[in-house]
């Protein structure tokens, strides 16, 4: 039997499983309740976020059990003789529920043909049809259809938010995460509840300890090493330009994600700044990166060799990286920038 996926086993099952969505699982589960159903709710937000998971937590809240409930991929049934075969079956009434829910994912990639042919039954259904679309893209979806819709947006997750939730399924499955380790997985999961614990799954895939530290997840997914990134900033403390650049070279040469790299470039230069000039933050830093990464930028923070002019240095490299056709090239100049002499 094949292995299932971590996102599979710990999908939220209930209102109260799901992470962070509280402005649409509140009313929804208050509609639930008070048997305020409505015909046709429109849920946006970004992939790996828990829209279908929610559509079908929602569609058993209001009573609709399997033979009922229907899961359409609307980017491969997304011409209008589909949607006329949709809309005729909707019209019967249920097996044994009280409502058949239809659950549309990636609903924008309907043809406009198809859209046509779905407005005047999602705009008069039969009172037993309950229609949920999902999509990623909501400026997408004609505005003639959001105007007969609940529209729910669903909201990215922070880092932290992300990371616990990481390191609550890893104790779930037998493993103890390194807060740095969850930290950098969540990064990696770029706002994706989804991503992050296929992220993990990786993680576990490919060790046999089950105490997890940030060298494990860098190892199982290339993601830059932590040494890259203090070599750099230690080249910047100490003011060595040559140093800087070959840091930045060595990292490029190594095959590292440079896009991330400068990520994390970025939130070491900002964490140093914060070490340095908020230490009522230092408990709050600590959790969030661990004990071992906040000594080790200590002496970066000490050195005052980085300054706020540092970071906004590598915050233009950032900007300009979208664009570059070499990506460590905006690292360069901002290394080239920062020693110039005005």
């Amino acid at each position: 039997m094949a292995h299932q996926s971590l996102y599979r086993i710990h999908r939220p099952a209930t209102f109260s499983d799901v992470v962070g969505q509280e402005q649409v699982t509140k009313p929804l589960e208050e509609a639930a309740k008070s048997k305020s159903i409505g015909h046709a709710y429109l849920f946006a937000g970004s992939r790996g976020l828990g829209k279908t998971s929610v559509a079908r937590i929602f569609a058993a809240a209001i009573g609709c059990t399997g033979n009922d409930l229907y899961e359409i991929d609307a980017a491969s049934n997304n011409s209008v003789e589909d949607i006329r075969t949709l809309t005729e079956g909707v019209y019967t009434l249920p097996f044994n529920s009280t409502y058949k829910v239809y659950i549309l994912d990636e609903v924008h990639m309907l043809s406009k043909g198809a859209w046509n042919a779905f407005l005047k039954t999602l705009e008069e259904p039969p009172a037993h049809a309950v229609f949920i679309l999902a999509t990623t893209e909501l400026e997408k979806v004609p505005e003639t259809v959001q105007s007969r819709c609940q529209v729910f947006e669903f909201k990215k997750p922070n880092r932290s938010m992300l990371a616990k939730m990481v390191a609550a399924v890893a104790q779930k499955e037998g493993y103890a995460l390194a807060a740095d380790a969850s930290d950098l997985i969540s990064m990696l999961a770029g706002g994706s509840y989804r991503d992050a614990l296929s992220v993990l799954q990786k993680v576990i895939a490919g060790t046999d300890d089950t105490s997890i530290s940030r060298e494990v997840v860098e190892a199982a997914t290339g993601a830059p090493k932590r040494e890259q990134v203090h070599a750099l900033l230690a080249a910047l403390s100490a003011k060595d330009q040559a140093k800087a650049l070959t840091a930045v070279e060595t990292a490029a040469k190594g095959g590292a994600d440079m896009k991330l790299y400068l990520e994390l470039v970025l939130e070491a230069l900002r964490t140093v700044l914060l070490v340095r000039y908020a230490p009522d933050l230092r408990s709050q830093l600590e959790a969030e990166f661990g004990s071992d990464e906040l000594t080790a930028l200590d002496k970066f923070a000490k050195a005052e060799g980085i300054t706020h002019k540092t970071l906004l240095a590598f915050l233009t490299a950032a900007d300009r990286i979208r664009y570059a056709p070499i990506l460590a090239l905006p690292l360069e100049l901002a290394v080239l920038e920062l020693f110039s002499v005005a």
